[in-house]
């Protein structure tokens, strides 16, 4: 076994104290987005055992006025998608208008789309178990224009 030159001593204890550093950072200044630097925070919190549970989806209402389940299936996008990026979204609901394209590409023959929505299903939550009860608030509407 042949030793370590200074060289190469310096190089790994140089690569081990940046890898330190940017640890350090992202534990202090970070967000998810630096993972495996940053924390990781999705596991690392709870909410109070009364809090309401969102479940996103997002639907469309075709010209006949259906309404139409826009998941991966249907559009080849992921939900996590959408709601990693809601606050887009809500910025510029015109973003949905691809949502609608990606439907209308896996669905050519279905009448084409008039409505795109992010709804949010809160779950009523009451001593860490659902009572059953839930309400649905549209958090982002696109339309085409009339």
């Amino acid at each position: 076994m042949e030793t370590l030159t200074t060289r190469g001593r310096a190089v790994r204890v140089g690569a081990t104290l940046l890898g330190l550093a940017l640890l350090l950072l992202g534990t202090v200044r970070g967000t998810d987005d630096d993972f495996p630097f940053g924390p990781f925070r999705m596991y690392s919190t709870s909410d109070p055992p009364d809090a309401p549970a969102p479940d996103t989806r997002v639907e469309g209402v075709d010209r006949t006025g259906a309404v139409v389940p826009l998941g991966q299936d249907a559009t080849g996008i992921r939900r996590a998608e959408i709601e990693g990026q809601q606050d887009r979204y809500a910025a510029d609901p015109g973003l949905l208008r691809r949502v609608a394209e990606a439907y209308a590409e896996r669905h050519p023959a279905a009448p084409d789309l008039v409505e795109v929505r992010i709804v949010v299903r809160w779950y009523d939550i009451q001593g860490g178990r659902p009572t059953g009860r839930w309400t649905d608030r549209t958090a982002v509407r696109w339309e085409t224009a009339p």
